[in-house]
């Protein structure tokens, strides 16, 4: 499986990135926990990058298989969690860094406010 690379770029009023996301074998999942079955972001980062769409709520994965997780959080719990176990964490919702995991949140490996529109193909 050749897998192709995205930039996902914030979206109005969103804060980080951009994000560069390439899955590889054994870490291919775009894991989506928003909650509502899988997002449209997600759906769009593994239709363009050949990954594995996961959800998140109704089932777990080994975190080093994550390629990338997709989350729609605009409070304090998930913001923080992903960016500290070094997954690259993109945001639904157009939040900045917040809460008591604030300080692992920085603009390479998180990115908010994305619409599928900010996911484009790195040639």
């Amino acid at each position: 499986m050749a897998y192709k690379a995205v930039k996902i770029s914030k979206g109005r009023g969103g804060w980080g990135g951009p994000l560069v996301v390439k899955p590889q074998p054994g870490k291919d999942l775009i894991y989506c926990v928003t909650g509502g079955g899988i997002h449209p972001v997600a759906q769009r980062i593994a239709d363009l990058t050949g990954g594995k769409v996961f959800d998140g709520f109704r089932s777990s994965a080994p975190e080093k298989q994550i390629a990338c997780v997709v989350i729609d959080c605009g409070g304090t719990a998930r913001i923080g969690v992903y960016p500290m176990k070094k997954i690259l964490t993109v945001d639904v919702k157009p939040s900045s860094p917040s809460g008591p995991l604030a300080n692992f949140i920085n603009e390479k490996n998180f990115v908010s406010g994305v619409k599928p529109e900010d996911i484009t193909v790195v040639e």
